[in-house]
This record gives C-alpha cells, structure tokens and sequence, in this order.
C-alpha cells in the first residue's frame, strides 16, 4: 500500500533546478511537488562501497537535497571493480572524501554531509537522527543489527540490501509506518547466521554490476517513501538472481515475537552489536587463544623448515580461485568445507608424527574454523596464522597482489 509522503515539499525549485530535473518534473507521479519533497529530503547513506556507490550517486542526481554518507574507510584498488563512486586518482583517499568529490560533479546543488566515523553505539542515534530515512550499504551482520535497531527507536525506515557474488536481495523495515503492521529486520532475520558460516563479500567475492542492481533498487524505495508514491517494500522481500535474471518478491510479516519490534520486546536499547553476532564461534576463539601465530613467526618457521630444522605442514584453507591469486609459499591446499565435513583429516599427518600442522586463510577467520576441528581431532600443538595471506602480502612479500 502506498504511504503518505514523509517529507513535506520545498518551498520552490529555481530555474536551474527546474532544466536540471526537468525529465521528473514531466512524470505526473513525481512532478514539480514530488520534485520539491526531494529537494527538501535529507538520506543517509551507510558506506560508500559497493551498495553506497549507485545509492549515492542516484540519489544525488535524482535531487535529494541533502545526502550524509557515513564511511571510515579509505578507497583500495580492489575496490574499483563495483564501487563506482571512486576512480583510479582516488585510490588511498577516504571514501566519504571521495564520494563527496563525486557528488559534486553529479549535481553541484546537493549539500553532502560527510561522517568520516565507524558507526557504533556511541554516535548512531546522533547521525541518524536528522535524517529523513537510512538506505544501508553495510556488508557485515552486527552493523545491520545495530542500524535496524537505531533506526526502529528513531522510527525512521530503514532501507536494506544485500549482495553475495551472483544474488541480491532488498527491503524496507519499518515497524513504525501506519498501519503498524510492518516487519523489521529482525522479523526477518531473527538472529545472526552462526560466525563462519556466511563468507563476507572479501571472502567469497561479488559481481560488481550486482551493486548497480540492488544498489538502484535501494534509490528506488527511498523516492517513493520520501515522495509518497508507489508500493514500497514494506513488508516485501525482493531476490535477485543475476544468473537466471530473476526476480522474486516475497511476503515478510511482522513477527509478534520479535525481540525488537514484536508484542514483548526483550531488546528495549541498542546491545553489543559484536557479541551478538560474533565475528568467529566460541569453538574457534577458544582454539585461537594461545595459538596463533604472526606472519613474522611464520616466516622464521619456514626458514627453519628449509634448512631442515624444523617440519610441519602448512595449510591453506581458503577456495581454489583464491589460491590462485595469491598464496604463501609451501602450503598446500585444503579449503575449510573439507575441515567442517571431516575429509580433510584424512590429508593431514598422522597426529603422532609429530609434524604440527599450521593452518591460515585469507585473514584468519576461516582458518580459527578450521583450527578448532583440528585440535578437537587430538592436533594439540596445531596454530594458525592470525592475519592470513593478507598480513603476509602487507608485511612480507608485498610483491603478491593482494583482494
């Protein structure tokens, strides 16, 4: 159902305005009210990445008067292949810096608010709260978390995306819009996949152009509930197939048990957004605690194993197309599927030969994972390389590409 506009129109649009928009202006839908809700509008934007990258640049050319973009981040060459807000000069400069320069050469006439902050629960009810709505670009559980439940206490929508190599997926949340039969993220995703089990987008990659995809649909959602025109998706989950080009819309009701937005609320102020989620398993922390080593002890530890010194064997648990960009050298390949379903033991040494077993992935995540099936399958002296090939490729051998 169409809601009413949530922005009140601007008094006026100048001529220049008028020419510059004038493609809006001709839709009878929008037209010069609709036109002037947008100039009047303030956006959030949380990250200028992948999802941030189209939402911003859409969202200034389509007139909302002011945008805030919150990122902490610098610009990495890795970036350029989705993030399209940035280019090659804007490599090492803050992303909200560079997404700001963008913008103006997008359309000189919005005011851009830059918050070069992480956001966490100290400043998120601050930033939030002057804006007229939140389109999220965030690519990890526990700011999702954070972000739904700040923008619930605040009553301001919250619009969603997710991106994972070839699917997408949106929605708006929005307990609070009339009516009050509408979900919020939670409903949906009651609690947080268990640590390791969902690969981030650094771990398991995205097709750049899926951000275009989802990133436009995000702009979508926010001028029809800033305009009040439209179905928006409250209450809708859209999915994304870039392979088989296919889209789905699903109904999401609210759930009258939800912690946050349900009919006995247990989450009644923001929480530890990290323990909740939880970057690894209790298994892996408890197995890394004690045993992880630093790249630098690595580098000795294969110097020794060269000149006979010293044996262990050295396992790399990321992906085949992982290990083909990058690796350190003398390890051998086992990725972390083969640990979680028991094969891998079966290519490791025996667990009285004596030969320690030395696991790492990409930065440390996968390989505590791993790490725990390994000690709990009698490897006592068994570590892991905190940092990964990414700590290696910085700190050792930079002459690697690093992703």
């Amino acid at each position: 159902m169409p809601f009413p506009p949530l922005v009140e129109p601007a008094e006026e649009l100048t001529v220049d305005e008028v020419r510059r928009y004038s493609r809006h202006l001709i839709i009878p839908d929008v037209g010069m009210s609709g036109q002037k809700r947008l100039k009047n509008s303030k956006v959030l934007v949380i990250g200028a990445g992948g999802l941030g990258s189209p939402a911003l640049l859409y969202l200034a050319a389509a007139g909302v008067g002011t945008l805030g973009i919150i990122d902490f981040d610098e610009v990495d060459e890795s970036n350029l292949q989705r993030q399209v807000i940035h280019g090659q000069s804007d490599i090492g400069k803050s992303k909200a810096v560079s997404a700001r320069e963008s913008i103006a050469e997008i359309n000189p006439l919005v005011e851009v608010i830059v918050h070069e902050e992480r956001l966490d629960n100290d400043n998120v009810m601050a930033i939030f709260e002057p804006y007229d709505l939140i389109v999220d670009g965030t690519d990890n559980f526990a700011t999702r978390y954070l972000v739904n439940d700040a923008a619930y206490f605040l009553q301001k929508p919250y619009i969603w995306g997710s991106i994972y190599r070839f699917d997408g997926q949106a929605s708006v949340f929005w307990p609070h819009a009339p009516g009050g039969e509408a979900p919020c993220y939670r409903c949906l995703y009651p609690e947080p996949p268990p640590p390791g089990m969902v690969p981030s987008c650094a771990e398991g990659g995205v097709l750049g152009v899926l951000c275009a995809s989802i990133g436009s649909i995000q702009v979508n959602e926010a001028i029809k509930l800033l305009t009040g025109i439209g179905e928006p998706l409250v209450g809708k989950l859209m999915i994304y197939d870039a392979l088989e080009m296919e889209y789905r819309k699903l109904r999401v009701r609210k759930d009258p048990g939800c912690a946050l937005c349900g009919e006995h609320p247990t989450v009644t102020q923001l929480i530890d957004y990290d323990t909740f989620c939880g970057a690894v398993s209790t298994e892996a922390a408890d197995a890394a605690a004690g045993s992880t080593i630093s790249v630098t002890e690595l580098e000795h530890m294969l110097k020794e194993r060269d000149e006979g010194s010293r044996d262990f064997v050295l396992v790399d648990v990321r992906e085949p197309n992982e290990f083909e960009i990058n690796r350190i050298p003398g390890s051998i390949l086992i990725p972390k599927g083969e640990f979680l379903n028991g094969n891998a033991l079966e290519q490791l040494p025996a667990v009285d030969s004596g030969k320690q077993v030395v696991l790492h992935c990409k930065s440390g995540v996968r390989s505590a994972e791993a790490l725990a099936v390994v000690k709990g399958a009698g490897y006592s002296d068994a570590v892991h390389v905190g940092g990964g090939v990414v700590a290696w490729v910085n700190q050792i051998d930079p002459s690697q590409p690093s992703y």
